[in-house]
């Protein structure tokens, strides 16, 4: 996966692999203290079903990556310092342990990386027009309402 040349926001939608310690390396930045990478991996339960044995997900590819960027956009409006921000998300049909997203930021301080990195996945949960679909023994259904929202501020709002 080709790691972008210019500027500090790598935002991508892919069916390939997320090279995590890639993301990792290209986030670093000589005046940033801390890196905080969050990984979403494929789990073998959700609400109410413990025999989960893979996920599909499935995006309206045009908007994602805008999404993506608007996201990053609003997280360095809101928290000082942000260095680089990564992030990605995968499409297709993924195994158990594989990582469905990356989230990873940059900062001098370790607060503002974390604090980033938390709006920044829970926002894309909110707002990126990607679909998933749990897979079981004996079934098939899309996914909702699997996680948790922290309150965050709407995309809508942070590209007026």
């Amino acid at each position: 996966m080709p790691v972008p040349q210019l500027g500090d926001d790598w935002c991508e939608l892919t069916p390939s692999e997320l090279p995590i310690s890639q993301i990792y390396e290209w986030v670093l930045r000589p005046n940033c203290g801390a890196v905080v990478l969050f990984s979403g991996t494929v789990r073998d339960h959700a609400d109410g079903r413990s025999d989960v044995t893979s996920l599909e997900y499935e995006a309206y590819e045009d908007a994602v990556v805008p999404v993506f960027q608007n996201l990053a956009h609003e997280a360095r409006q809101q928290f000082d310092g942000i260095g680089r921000v990564a992030i990605l998300h995968r499409t297709g049909l993924l195994q158990l342990e594989e990582s469905s997203v990356v989230v990873a930021v940059s900062s001098p301080h370790r607060g503002n990386a974390f604090e980033a990195a938390r709006f920044l996945i829970d926002a894309l949960k909110e707002s990126a027009p990607i679909w998933k679909k749990e897979n079981w023994v004996g079934g098939s259904d899309w996914g909702t309402g699997a996680h948790d929202v922290v309150a965050t501020k709407k995309v809508s709002e942070s590209s007026q």
